[in-house]
């Protein structure tokens, strides 16, 4: 979700110099900007307080970039050394292989109540719930509240308004009027955000098929290609060569008009100064129909059998109280009913900020994280999507071979 440090810190949960009767190990992803802002404080104090209240009970906690953690993970089951807890960006695969214990099995009763329905429904592989919601996010369109103001310009409501206003601050000299990221990076988030505001599905329909030639869909890319990219609306990179991190930091540096964004973007454009508003990504005709979510996943391994600790722990994690901090901490939305409450409820500006992403949580969609195709799936769409909106290009064609890829891939797993 949040590409941070290339670092990893690990830190013990123990409050005093003697042993505990179990030790829980647990790989997490840092969602910090900064050494001094990186998750491993955040797990340091809810390891250190949870070991206050269960001294049988020590968690140490290993906390790696965005760029390596999965791989991490990865290394350490093959090598068999699979940790208790790891809070990563997938979980099907690992269910797939039986490595994984459902959520049923670890969590309470009323901690599995509290989780937003949409987000735990994600979870799920084959009927059972194996990923644990972690932290979420929901993409807006941000603009660049000084480069509309010059220009006269309002934000726009639908596509016909936010090419027009991309013309205008083209021919006032912005850099990137609109920024199109769909660079290897991160394309198969801008790519979902695009397919939904054109009135698709996403990538999937409503039972699961791969959906992702589908007519609205190539319509959608046949519109980007003519209508932003094709009349020079979206900048001077190309936009299968322009990763999402890019396109942030060209905005946090005021070189962008518009693009899609999620709430770490708030933080980086703040620190620099950058006026910007927000309002719903705007579809063909109107507010798009759904707005993409985004979840990473907290999920128990079966190897060293830790089931009760691993759980209580879990619950302890999951109070309201706790989930909050890191939602606040690290600019995500809370993946528990009770804390989005909470945040909805609160008078602090910094909540009211995180509210127009908080409002799209319910109905948002997600990516087909509950099929084990999904990673190959999200990489060759990370590769090849730019191809579509180039010049020349045949959305047709790249679709339609991405969807062949990922039939074939859905096959396989299935069978």
């Amino acid at each position: 979700m949040v590409s941070a440090l290339g670092m990893t810190a690990t830190l013990g949960g123990c409050g005093s110099t003697g042993s505990s009767d179990t030790t829980l190990r647990l790989v997490a992803a840092d969602y910090g900007d900064s050494a001094a802002h990186s998750s491993a404080h955040y797990w340091k104090r809810l390891a250190d307080a949870y070991h206050a209240r269960h001294p049988d009970v020590t968690v140490d906690v290993s906390v790696y970039s965005w760029n390596d953690v999965d791989r991490e993970v990865r290394r350490m089951v093959a090598a068999g050394h699979a940790p208790d807890l790891a809070q990563i960006g997938s979980y099907a695969d690992y269910a797939a292989a039986g490595k994984l214990y459902e959520v049923s099995d670890l969590l309470s009763i009323r901690t599995q109540a509290d989780f937003v329905a949409q987000l735990a429904d994600a979870g799920r592989w084959k009927y059972a719930q194996y990923g644990i919601p972690f932290a979420a996010s929901t993409r807006v369109l941000f603009y660049n509240k000084t480069l509309f103001a010059d220009a006269g310009l309002t934000p726009p409501a639908d596509w016909s308004q936010l090419a027009s206003d991309a013309a205008v601050l083209k021919s006032r000299g912005v850099k990137f009027p609109y920024a199109l990221p769909l660079g290897p990076e991160e394309a198969q988030a801008e790519t979902m955000q695009w397919m939904l505001s054109g009135g698709g599905n996403g990538y999937t329909d409503d039972i699961g098929t791969y959906t992702i030639d589908s007519p609205q869909n190539v319509n959608t890319f046949d519109w980007l290609r003519d209508d932003l990219v094709g009349k020079g609306l979206t900048g001077p990179v190309a936009p299968g060569r322009l990763d999402r991190a890019d396109a942030f930091s060209a905005f946090a540096d005021g070189q962008v008009g518009m693009l899609d964004g999620h709430p770490a973007l708030m933080r980086q454009a703040a620190a620099k100064g950058v006026k910007f508003g927000t309002v719903p990504a705007p579809g063909r005709t109107g507010r798009a129909k759904a707005a993409m979510g985004v979840t990473d996943w907290m999920t128990g391994f079966r190897q060293n059998g830790h089931a009760a600790q691993i759980g209580g722990f879990l619950d302890f994690v999951y109070d309201r109280k706790n989930v909050l901090d890191f939602s606040r901490a690290y600019g995500m939305l809370p993946v528990t009913s009770s804390a989005s409450q909470a945040m909805t409820d609160s008078p602090t500006a910094a909540d009211r900020q995180l509210r127009p992403f908080l409002d799209q949580l319910s109905d948002s969609r997600t990516y087909p994280v509950g099929k084990t195709s999904w990673a190959s799936v999200s990489a060759d769409v990370k590769k090849d999507i730019g191809q579509a909106v180039a010049p020349g290009g045949s959305p047709a064609t790249v679709l339609g071979r991405l969807q062949a890829t990922a039939a074939a891939d859905d096959s396989a797993d299935q069978g």
